[in-house]
C-alpha cells in the first residue's frame, strides 16, 4: 500500500514517516526534502539572487536536469536525499536553503514536476511519503492517511533542536 503523512511544519511527519517506512521495509519520500533539493539546485547554478528573487525563465528551463531520490544508508540508518546522484541531506538543512524554499516552491513549474515525480515514485506501492497535500493533491488515493498536528510551542522546540543539532546558531 501506499501511506500519506500530511501535516504542519515541525510536527514530526518526517519523523514517523521514516520509522514506518524503515519497519515495514517501504521507500521513503520526503516531499519537504524535495522542495529543499530543487531549492539547492537554483542556489548552486545562479537562479537565485542574494536578495532572493529567483530566475524564473532560467530555472524553469533547466528543471529536466534535475532528479531527486532517497536512500536508505545502512551505516546511519537513515534516509538521506540525492540531488543529481549526490549526498545533499545536509546541504538541504542550511539556513540558506531554508530562507529561499519558499519563492522556489511558489514556481508552478516546480510544483509541477514534483507532483509527478512523487507520484511516479509511488506507482509500484510500497511508499511512506510525508509532507503538505500528500493525502489530496500527490496521492488522493493511498491506502492510509494521517493528517498530525502539534501544538505551535511543540514545533518551534522540534525546530530549534533540528537547526541546532546541525550547528546553526538559533
Amino acid at each position: 500500500i501506499n501511506i500519506a503523512i500530511d501535516g504542519y511544519s515541525s510536527c514530526g511527519k518526517s519523523t514517523l514517516a521514516k520509522a514506518i517506512a524503515k519497519e515495514l521495509n517501504y521507500i521513503y519520500i520526503g516531499s519537504g526534502a524535495m522542495y529543499r533539493a530543487m531549492t539547492l539546485y537554483a542556489l548552486q547554478h545562479g537562479f537565485v539572487t542574494p536578495e532572493g528573487n529567483v530566475n524564473e525563465p532560467e530555472f524553469v528551463a533547466s528543471l529536466d536536469l534535475v532528479m531527486i531520490n532517497f536512500k536508505y544508508n545502512t551505516d546511519t540508518l537513515k534516509y538521506e536525499t540525492f540531488l543529481n546522484g549526490q549526498n545533499v541531506e545536509r546541504e538541504i538543512r542550511t539556513l540558506q536553503v531554508s530562507n529561499n524554499v519558499s519563492p522556489v516552491s511558489a514556481i508552478k513549474e516546480v510544483r509541477l514536476k514534483l507532483v509527478r515525480l512523487q507520484k511516479r515514485m509511488a506507482e509500484s506501492k510500497g511508499v511512506v511519503m510525508d509532507g503538505r497535500d500528500i493525502g489530496t493533491v500527490v496521492l488522493p488515493d493511498a491506502e492510509l492517511k494521517l493528517f498530525m498536528t502539534a501544538d505551535p510551542a511543540i514545533r518551534a522546540k522540534r525546530r530549534f533542536e533540528e537547526l541546532k543539532a546541525m550547528g546553526v546558531d538559533a
